[in-house]
């Protein structure tokens, strides 16, 4: 399988091109920082017009700068857990790094103090990036005192992200050994897809043995990230979650909507996860049998056929979709194949201009191909943003899942369609595996964190104890859907989500994502050419307003509770089928 193409961005990590690069950009950082000066950046000093101006061009030229640094870097690390030049490339980022999330704090706070309504209307730049100069006043609000903010930036490094730092390296160099055999942990969690149920409870037991083993420090980890953001949080004036829905771009009233929708929708969830005990001839499912292949179809997808599957359907949205998936494929922006020292899981990246790379671990099954697509929609999205200044493109979590479920979506409704009878039940259970993921473990991981927060306040907790919240969360969710017996008390250990310290709640966009991924599909669904009109240009705004007025263009109410049910009413739809597709061969 495919691995992803750098060269065409630096030679190597030890090329002079690279250090040319990078002595560039710290160079352009420094001159970012004597302009700072020269105009009196920080809180209560006065913005003229032209003096905001070039600061923010000045700005958005050292952020654009220093992204194929950073892409090029994380590509060594994420692919090769032990590449020590990539590491030592990564550390020394992140010291730049905190000098330009200063800069970035004392823009905010500069910005938060300005009349900003007037500064929009006397200045085109201000004017363009509206939408984050009004979030920068309300930012601006929870910023600790200027030698404050500048101590927790500089305690980072060996703080949160030094934590979090450790849990990547301990958990993509565990190996599991089973039959003798020492294996990656991104290879076992691959187990879980084989047929044989004895090789997935294998894999399982295996899997959770090796978590136990490094269960203390993957514990200490968690309560340094959770403790720091817990603490930075509380003297900013406001708890975790606030700042996630704020930075999310939503609101609480949104949030529970979501949340009170998906709680409903359990029921439904627990009857799919029923439905696929009978057809594999089990009482109840085991946390190990959650993605087993039904094999009906007994279809295997190679990483190729995907590749052109993926094109084709794009194709049948618009030329330019399938055009943009073919220049992917061809210029080798995927990295599929999994691989010792290689993180587990699935993410795209910006990479420069509307270049993007994506990193998965292909498996042959059509779930690895909607995989696929999804990611390469989030590298569409990207296209859509290219034009877009950094400021004006930041796009929260939850909007930034849009691109990428529908393109998923536009895949998996093209197999259904052409599919046998086998094909067809496949698929929709490869869908509704990643729906329950998506409400009902992803619930249970917001409610495991909510619980972490609140304790981590009090003191820290053990291994054990984060074990058995995990549980708790998981039989609170998952019900009788599952043997109780069978959960995963160490998914705390695996999931890298809960360990960065600038993106705590990292689940709750992922359901909103899908959600309203889905509402856009049905709207795309009764209008097609309409609804293409619009499209490209709701992507190329996800970082110009909030998700609530950029819904508004199609007609959707986020607020409203009804649409997220709408959007589970068509998931139990889907169970209903596949329910009736596994007892009627």
């Amino acid at each position: 399988m495919p691995r992803w193409d750098m060269e065409i961005v630096f030679p190597s990590l030890d090329s002079p091109e690279f250090r040319a690069a990078y002595d560039a950009w710290c160079g352009s950082l420094d001159a970012l920082g004597a302009l700072f000066d020269r105009h009196d950046v920080r809180a209560g000093s006065a913005a003229t017009p032209d003096a905001f101006g070039e600061v923010v061009d000045a700005y958005n030229a050292v952020l654009t700068e220093v992204q194929p640094i950073r892409a090029f870097v994380h590509a060594f690390v994420t692919t090769d857990s032990r590449n020590d030049l990539a590491k030592e490339w990564m550390s020394r980022l992140e010291g730049k790094g905190v000098a330009l999330g200063k800069l970035g704090t004392r823009f905010t706070a500069w910005t938060g103090s300005q009349d900003v309504e007037a500064l929009i209307q006397a200045s085109p730049t201000a004017k363009a990036h509206a939408f984050a100069l009004r979030k920068a006043r309300t930012a601006a609000e929870h910023l600790m005192a200027p030698s404050e903010e500048d101590l927790a930036a500089d305690l980072s490094l060996s703080g949160g992200n030094a934590w979090a730092k450790l849990h990547g390296t301990v958990s993509s160099q565990i190996e599991v050994e089973i039959d003798g055999e020492a294996r990656p942990m991104s290879a076992i969690r691959n187990l879980a897809y084989d047929a044989d149920r004895d090789v997935r409870r294998t894999a399982y037991e295996a899997e959770l043995k090796a978590w136990r083993l490094w269960d203390a420090p993957l514990a200490a980890a968690m309560n340094g990230v959770k403790g720091e953001v817990g603490t930075l949080a509380e003297r900013r004036g406001w708890s975790p979650l606030d700042s996630a829905l704020f930075f999310a771009h939503i609101d609480r009233e949104t949030l529970d909507a979501m949340l009170g929708a998906a709680r409903a929708s359990f029921p439904d969830f627990r009857r799919y996860l029923r439905a696929k005990a009978k057809f594999l001839g089990l009482e109840r499912l085991a946390w190990y049998d959650l993605f087993a292949p039904t094999g009906k179809s007994g279809r295997k997808w190679s990483y190729f056929e995907g590749e052109r599957f993926v094109a084709e359907q794009f194709g049948t949205y618009s030329p330019k979709l399938r055009g943009f998936a073919e220049r992917a494929f061809a210029e080798r922006w995927v990295d599929a194949e999994p691989r010792p020292g290689k993180r587990d899981g699935a993410f795209c990246m910006g990479v420069r201009r509307d270049e993007s790379r994506v990193l998965m671990n292909y498996k042959e099954a059509f779930g690895a191909v909607s995989t696929l697509a999804h990611e390469l929609g989030h590298a569409y999205h990207n296209v859509c943003l290219a034009a877009r200044t950094p400021l004006q493109k930041a796009t929260p979590m939850t909007l930034a899942e849009t691109a990428s479920i529908f393109c998923e979506t536009i895949v998996r409704q093209a197999a259904l369609q052409e599919g046998s009878r086998d094909d067809q039940f496949d698929i929709l259970e490869a869908m509704l595996q990643g729906a329950c993921q998506i409400v009902v473990d992803i619930t249970s991981r917001f409610d495991f964190e909510c619980a972490v927060f609140e304790r981590r306040s009090e003191r820290e907790l053990s291994a054990a104890e984060l074990c058995e919240l995990m549980l708790e969360a998981q039989r609170g969710t998952y019900g009788d859907g599952l043997d109780p017996d069978f959960l995963h008390p160490y998914m705390w250990a695996m999931k890298p989500h809960y360990y960065s310290a600038g993106r705590s709640f990292y689940n709750f966009p992922y359901m909103f994502g899908m959600l309203f991924g889905l509402g856009l599909y049905e709207v795309y669904r009764q209008d097609p050419d309409a609804f293409r009109e619009g499209y490209d240009d709701l992507l190329s705004s996800t970082g110009l307003d909030d998700a609530a007025t950029l819904a508004q263009r199609f007609g959707i109410d986020i607020h409203s509770r009804a649409f997220w049910e709408a959007g589970l009413q068509s998931i139990a739809t889907d169970i209903d089928r596949f329910e009736s597709l596994s007892v009627g061969s």
